[in-house]
């Protein structure tokens, strides 16, 4: 293991430690262990008979060995157990055997070693005290057994505690972690979603002011055109004309004046642009309750026919209850495309098929070829109808098909569910 450093330009804890200070409190307790055991190999030189020097520098690099208690445990208790018949190692005994049990390493190993341990303790406690103290078997046997238990199963059992709660730890550390990423994961894809009903709303709107705003507008200059070409010729047709004008700028105003007043009710103030989308959306939804219905085409035909175009109206079965966004988007559909035979097909015949069917309706707009005599109205066209005609059919489940006919005209034509 290389440095992991707290900071930048700091050397990370040496060889194979987390921590510094584990590093510290290993060589702390190898030195005091160390000590010990040099103390006590004093006492074993003697009843080896060997140099006291050999007894001290043995029970030196025996205590000594606790230093890699972290590093291989299993290495350290078996040390422990190898010199338990010298009476030294107390130290390393007991701290080997806490660092066993709070390791990683499997639990038939630390109960293997564990059973090792309290073997030889009780063997080496009863051989050293069977012949100093005089006394009866059963109580040499007790005392023996007593020192043993409690030298060997209290830091096992600490160990298996410390070992599970730093397990535990872990465990709850990576949950948090996980769960830190998650909400992460959560609030980047809220965003995306925020930002996509955003555009979805930006889009609805458009969609909403094109088709309130340029069908009226387009009339209004159908009509301003013919009353420009007669109002010398004939001045009760122009007076009739300057009305129809006025009354198609009033409706334009009045429908721009709702479909203004919704958005302003949506854009409150809110903590979350997703919640404001939502607002939006909310409200656009409504307003489809107070939009035109199918019953107001033929109001809209007319108009289209007091505009000069020679527009018929076709209805095929009875007629049924749908629902407010179906009814609106129907009339919206058959309002673009008389705007588009106004901008793109002056003169040319209409035809208005109007379809309802079991379960569904059905919208049909097919202009023929352009005569010739009318004069262009010079009306703009952002190519967007179609493209908001085919939007608002497919967004309730629809069908919907554009384009030339065979005859040289233009037709289109759009199914919508009833529900």
């Amino acid at each position: 293991m290389t440095s992991t450093g707290d900071g930048e330009g700091r050397a990370g804890p040496p060889l194979w430690w987390a921590r510094r200070r584990d590093a510290v409190v290993d060589v702390g307790l190898g030195g005091v262990s160390a000590v010990e055991c040099a103390w006590e190999g004093v006492t074993f030189a003697g009843e080896a008979e060997v140099p006291v020097v050999a007894g001290v520098l043995f029970g030196f690099a025996v205590g000594a060995g606790l230093v890699l208690r972290r590093r291989w445990p299993v290495a350290v208790v078996l040390v422990g157990i190898a010199v338990a018949p010298a009476a030294m190692g107390f130290l390393l005994g007991v701290v080997g055997l806490y660092t066993l049990a709070s390791s990683a390493v499997p639990r038939r190993i630390i109960a293997t070693l564990a059973s090792m341990t309290l073997a030889a303790t009780f063997v080496v406690m009863y051989l050293r005290t069977r012949g100093d103290v005089e006394a009866d078997p059963l109580l040499v046997v007790s005392l023996s057994g007593f020192v043993a238990v409690a030298l060997t199963v209290p830091p096992v059992l600490f160990g298996l505690y410390i070992g599970a709660r730093r397990r535990l730890m872990e465990s709850l550390q990576e949950r948090a972690d996980s769960l830190e990423r998650e909400l992460s994961l959560l609030a980047d894809r809220a965003e995306e979603r925020a930002e996509w009903a955003r555009t979805e709303e930006r889009t609805r709107i458009a969609r909403e002011m094109h088709d309130v705003v340029a069908h009226r507008v387009s009339l209004m200059v159908v009509h301003a055109a013919a009353l420009e070409a007669i109002a010398a010729k004939d001045p009760a047709r122009a007076a009739r004309n300057a009305a129809l004008v006025g009354d198609m700028g009033r409706q334009a105003l009045t429908e721009l004046r709702e479909m203004l007043g919704v958005l302003r009710a949506a854009e409150k103030p809110v903590r979350q642009a997703q919640v404001q989308a939502q607002q939006v959306s909310v409200a656009l939804a409504g307003s489809f309750d107070e939009g035109p219905s199918l019953d107001e085409l033929e109001a809209l035909v007319g108009q289209s026919k007091a505009a000069g175009m020679v527009v018929e109206m076709v209805v095929h079965g009875a007629g049924a209850a749908y629902a407010a966004e179906v009814e609106q988007t129907a009339y919206r559909v058959v309002q673009e495309a008389l705007t588009n035979c106004h901008k793109h097909a002056p003169g040319a015949r209409v035809t208005v098929r109007l379809a309802h069917r079991d379960g569904e309706v059905a919208m049909q707009v097919e202009n023929g070829p352009c005569d010739g005599k009318a004069a262009e109205p010079g009306l703009p066209s952002g190519g967007n109808g179609l493209v908001g005609m085919r939007e608002r059919v497919l967004g309730l489940g629809g069908v919907f098909v554009s384009g030339p006919t065979d005859e040289g005209g233009f037709k289109v034509s759009a199914v919508l569910p009833a529900g």
